[in-house]
């Protein structure tokens, strides 16, 4: 992803796979402090969709998903599935 987005553009959108198929909504974004890289978006509302992909799962349950496998930000946050399992 060669453009940066601030983490309020991207917190409340739809999270989709670059095939359409609905993960859920962008809560939060995690980040280094030191060096301020971005590493995951926080995921709440999973599908069951997501439910049955078996994702990495932070502290209150939320899907955690790294922020490599972003393609594209726009109406929706488009990832990579091969780059989240």
């Amino acid at each position: 992803m060669a453009e940066r987005k601030p983490a309020k553009e991207i917190v409340g959108k739809q999270v989709v796979t670059k095939e359409g198929k609905k993960l859920g909504v962008v809560k939060d974004v995690s980040f280094e402090t030191r060096s301020g890289e971005l590493i995951q978006i926080i995921v709440t509302s999973p599908t069951s969709y997501a439910l049955s992909l078996n994702l990495e799962k932070g502290k209150r349950n939320e899907f955690l998903i790294p922020y490599s496998a972003i393609i594209a930000i726009g109406d929706f946050v488009v990832v990579s599935e091969e780059d989240i399992r």
